[in-house]
């Protein structure tokens, strides 16, 4: 993984609104860390992508230790650091295999906390 892969603990995202019945991906640039940490991140944008039909965007977040941590949203990333987010973007339109993720491209930082209340609220919803 060109990151840190892996989930935001309680968050949801149903199959009945369009999600993959997961909590919601996030992928930390920074220096990696062991399985199972959690880190603190400031996101930076989301990956919208479809993984066989069902909606399985990916959170793009800088994390605290990160060396890049002036970058603040996925314009600056590729303004700073030119040709990152084409790296993140084909390795997750290629990393189960071919024609399985489809990429619908970038969303904002703004687009990126809307859907993270989404799935902070499906997981309030789905516990009760």
């Amino acid at each position: 993984y060109p990151g840190n892969y892996g989930m935001i603990p309680q968050t949801y995202l149903s199959r009945e609104n369009g999600g993959d019945g997961d909590p919601l991906d996030v992928l930390v640039i920074g220096p990696a860390v062991e399985r199972e940490s959690i880190l603190a991140c400031e996101v930076i944008g989301i990956l919208l992508l479809r993984d066989r039909g069902e909606q399985d965007d990916k959170l793009i977040a800088i994390g605290e230790n990160s060396p890049i941590q002036d970058v603040h949203s996925i314009e600056e990333l590729d303004t700073n650091y030119f040709g990152a987010s084409a790296i993140i973007e084909t390795w997750f339109s290629n990393y189960k295999g071919p024609g399985k993720m489809e990429s619908l491209g970038w969303g904002s930082r703004d687009t990126a906390l809307f859907i993270l209340d989404k799935a902070r609220v499906e997981y309030q919803i789905s516990k009760h």
